[in-house]
C-alpha cells in the first residue's frame, strides 16, 4: 500500500512488532490481509493466527477483493474450551490460566510450523479476556513480542478494542501504533480515517489521513504537505480570447496563481471559468474541472452553446473532467485526485466548481480553509492556475459568502447582477490581485453564442454592486442585449 507506506515513512520495520487497532469494521482484517500478501508476493512465509474469525471467513473477505491468499498460510485457532464437552466446560480444571497458557502455546506451535516472516494475530480482545487482569495481560503480550523478536519476524497485532478502550498496555510495548478510526456523518457515507499514534525511531507522516475501503483493499490519502512540492517553474502570463477581459485582469492571470470567482447563482462563474480551460487546451496545455454542483451532461451543453467542445478535449485527452460527490468523498481523498491529475496528467490549470460542494466534503469550516490552504499552496508550487469558484448566498444588494477564502486567493473576480433601464444586467470586477496591477473599473459582460464578452466600464453608473445603481450620464455605453 504505497499511501500507508507513505505515512509510515517507508513501511513497517522488519523484524518488529506492531500494533493496530480500531473499532470493528475500520478495515484492520484488510490491511493486515494487505501486509501479508504483499510479503508473499516477495516470496516470504506468511501467517494468519486468528482467535475471532473463521478461516472461511477470513478467505470470504479475501475473494470479496479478488484474492485467493496464496502463500499465505491461516491458522485458525478454537478456544480450548470449544474442545470440550459440556461437562469438562463445567471443570475447574480449565481454569482461564490454563486457557491463557493453552493459546499461548498454540500460537507458538503454529509459528514454529511455519516459521513465517510475517505473522498477523487477530485479534488481541481474546487474549485480554483470557488474561483478566492487565499485569498478565502485558506480561503475556511481553512474552509474545521478545518470542517473534528472536525469530526475526515482522508482527502486526490487530486489536478491535471491544473489551477496555482505555487499557494502552500494548502501546508501550509495540514498536509501532496505528489507530484506525469510523466516522458516521449526519449524511452520506460513513469516513475513515487514520493516525499513527507512534513508530520508535522513526519519522512518520503525523496528523489524521484520510482511507476508503474499495474492491481490491484499503486506500490511503496521505495528509497533503504543500511545502514538498516545490518546484520551478515560468510565471509567465495566462491569458484568455477576450482582449476587455485580459485587461481587466492587467494583462492576464500570473502562472502558478489561484483565481477566486464569486457571484451569486446564475451569473456565469462556470462559463467564465471556462473560458481559461479553452484558451489553456487551445495552447497545448492539459486541465482537469472537478464539478461539484453540477451534472456534467448540462455543464457540456451549456458550454457547446459557448463554442466551448468539452467532449472533444476529454477525448483528445486536453481535459479531465470529474463529477464529484461531495456526500461521498472524503477531503483527503479529493486531494488525492487533484494530485493525480497534476503528477500524473501533467495538468496546468485545475478548475473546482464550487467551494459550496468542496464544504460539504468538510467536517467543518476550519477544516475546510486548512485543507484548501495546503491544496492550493500545492497547487501553485507545482505550477498550476487555479479557479475556485463560490456561489454566494442572494441574487441583488447585500451578499454573504458561505466560505470566506479572499484571504487565500491570489485573484478575487467578483461577478454581480445590476438592474439599469428596467433590465436585469451582470456587472464583472477584479476586486484584488496580489501578483500585479489590474483594473479597477466595473464593466458589463454578456453571455452568448460568441461566449463572455465586455462592454465598457460603467462609469455613468453609482451604485452597480449594490445592485441597483444611480445612473448619472449617458446609459448608451450599456452593451445590447444582441450585441
Amino acid at each position: 500500500m504505497a499511501g500507508l507506506d507513505d505515512v509510515l515513512g517507508g513501511g513497517l520495520e522488519r523484524a518488529r512488532t506492531f500494533l493496530t487497532e480500531g473499532s470493528p469494521g475500520t478495515g484492520k482484517t484488510t490491511i493486515a490481509l494487505q501486509f501479508l500478501r504483499a510479503g508473499a508476493a516477495l516470496g516470504e512465509r506468511c501467517l494468519y493466527v486468528t482467535l475471532s474469525e473463521t478461516e472461511d471467513e477470513l478467505r470470504a473477505t479475501a475473494a470479496s477483493h479478488g484474492w485467493d491468499l496464496a502463500g499465505v498460510e491461516i491458522y485458525e485457532l478454537v478456544p480450548p474450551e470449544n474442545l470440550l464437552d459440556e461437562e469438562q466446560q463445567q471443570s475447574l480444571l480449565y481454569s482461564s490460566d490454563l486457557e491463557l497458557g493453552e493459546t499461548t502455546r498454540r500460537i507458538f506451535e503454529a509459528f514454529e510450523r511455519t516459521r513465517p516472516d510475517r505473522v498477523v494475530i487477530d485479534s488481541l480482545s481474546e487474549i485480554r479476556l483470557l488474561a483478566q487482569s492487565s499485569l498478565r495481560y502485558r506480561r503475556q503480550i511481553l512474552a509474545l513480542k521478545h518470542y517473534f523478536a528472536r525469530s526475526g519476524a515482522t508482527v502486526v497485532m490487530l486489536d478491535d478494542l471491544t473489551t477496555d478502550t482505555n487499557d494502552k498496555t500494548v502501546h508501550s510495548v509495540a514498536h509501532g501504533v496505528i489507530r484506525l478510526e469510523e466516522l458516521a456523518p449526519d449524511y452520506g457515507a460513513e469516513r475513515r480515517r487514520m493516525r499513527v499514534i507512534k513508530y520508535r525511531g522513526r519519522r512518520y507522516r503525523g496528523g489524521y489521513h484520510d482511507f476508503t475501503i474499495l474492491t481490491g483493499g484499503v486506500h490511503v490519502y496521505p495528509r497533503l504537505v504543500s511545502a514538498e512540492h516545490k518546484s520551478d517553474f515560468a510565471r509567465d502570463l495566462v491569458t484568455t480570447d477576450t482582449p476587455e477581459l485580459n485587461g481587466l485582469l492587467g494583462g492576464g492571470i500570473e502562472r502558478g496563481s489561484s483565481v477566486l470567482v464569486l457571484g451569486p447563482a446564475g451569473t456565469g462563474k462556470s462559463l467564465l471559468v471556462l473560458t481559461f480551460i479553452a484558451t489553456a487546451v487551445a495552447r497545448g496545455e492539459r486541465a482537469a474541472m472537478f464539478v461539484f454542483d453540477e451534472e456534467i451532461g448540462t455543464l457540456v451543453q451549456r458550454a457547446r452553446a459557448l463554442g466551448i467542445d468539452l467532449t472533444a478535449m476529454v477525448e483528445a485527452g486536453s481535459l479531465t473532467l470529474e463529477q464529484v460527490d461531495a456526500a461521498e468523498l472524503t477531503p483527503g481523498e479529493f486531494s488525492a485526485r487533484v494530485r493525480r491529475c497534476v503528477e500524473e496528467h501533467d495538468a496546468q490549470t485545475v478548475v473546482v466548481d464550487s467551494l459550496n460542494g468542496y464544504q460539504a466534503a468538510m467536517p467543518g469550516e476550519q477544516a475546510l480553509v486548512l485543507h484548501l490552504h495546503e491544496l492550493l499552496q500545492y497547487l501553485n508550487r507545482r505550477g498550476a492556475t487555479t479557479f475556485l469558484t463560490v456561489a454566494q448566498h442572494g441574487l441583488v444588494g447585500g451578499m454573504s459568502t458561505p466560505v470566506d477564502v479572499t484571504y487565500l486567493a491570489d485573484t478575487v473576480i467578483l461577478l454581480r447582477y445590476f438592474e439599469a433601464l428596467g433590465r436585469v444586467r451582470r456587472a464583472i470586477s477584479v476586486m484584488k490581485k496580489r501578483t500585479g496591477p489590474h483594473e479597477d473599473t466595473i464593466r458589463e459582460y454578456q453571455i452568448g453564442a460568441r461566449g463572455i464578452t465586455l462592454g465598457e466600464p460603467l462609469t455613468v453608473f453609482q451604485g452597480v454592486l449594490g445592485g441597483v445603481p444611480e445612473l448619472r450620464g449617458d446609459p448608451a455605453l450599456l452593451r445590447r442585449e444582441d450585441a
